[in-house]
């Protein structure tokens, strides 16, 4: 994830690497998609949850799995309004946080979330609100994270149990190396205007009310809250 300012020529860029399980390669396709191309009505493969979608869909890039079967996997794409974002990183989490607000496995996942964003938004602050309500609304099996981007910001967004999610801004000078864990190390909780954090709106209550912050000294830190303390993170 680079921010406008980290680049030569004052370019956002964000870029993940799609990986196939062991033992297998799953292909991929470049593909258009439009607006007349999209369901009313948007039906999960893996979860089977149904959600309608709203009017006022654009025109956006996708790159779906091309042997069809187990569900579209978009990966990332581009829309009209100039818009992009890459949908997951597969990332952790630990035994108080998945029994505060367990995994839904009626749920949105990794397969479905391109479709059901990036036609809707036009900027990656959007993307990040939009994502953001449907989590709370459908929940979501797996923990993910994913990254939004227009011509000015980049926003990056991390699944937290069921329901709950955050989100922070990458700094314009910044540059983001993301693995497969949860990453966030800092969220500022007061930041109620968004500026640079947004979160679930019960976030701090669902923090208190479960005792996640183990942060002894210092400012919040999500990874100690919400990560999975693996030796391998």
């Amino acid at each position: 994830l680079v921010g406008k300012n980290a680049s030569y020529d004052g370019s956002t860029m964000i870029a993940r690497n799609d990986d196939s399980g062991s033992g297998h390669f799953t292909a991929k396709k470049w593909t258009v998609v439009h607006p007349e191309d999209l369901p009313a009505t948007y039906k999960s493969v893996i979860s089977h949850v149904e959600i309608p979608m709203p009017a006022g869909a654009m025109r956006f890039t996708a790159m779906p799995n091309a042997v069809e079967g187990k569900g579209i996997w978009a990966a990332a794409g581009i829309n009209a309004a100039n818009v992009g974002m890459t949908a997951t990183e597969t990332i952790t989490s630990n035994p108080r946080v998945l029994g505060a607000d367990p995994l839904v496995q009626g749920g949105i996942g990794e397969e479905d979330i391109v479709y059901l964003v990036l036609p809707y938004i036009h900027n990656a602050r959007e993307g990040v609100q939009r994502l953001g309500s449907l989590l709370e609304t459908y929940g979501t099996y797996e923990m993910n994270g994913i990254a939004f981007q227009d011509e000015q910001e980049i926003w990056w967004l991390e699944t937290i149990g069921g329901h709950h999610w955050m989100a922070r801004r990458v700094p314009d000078e910044g540059v983001v190396v993301m693995p497969n864990q949860l990453g966030i190390d800092g969220l500022d909780l007061t930041d109620t205007q968004g500026k640079n954090n947004l979160f679930s709106k019960d976030l701090p209550e669902f923090i208190a009310e479960n005792a996640l912050d183990l942060t002894m000294d210092g400012p919040f830190d999500p990874r100690l809250a919400f990560g999975s303390h693996e030796d391998s993170d």
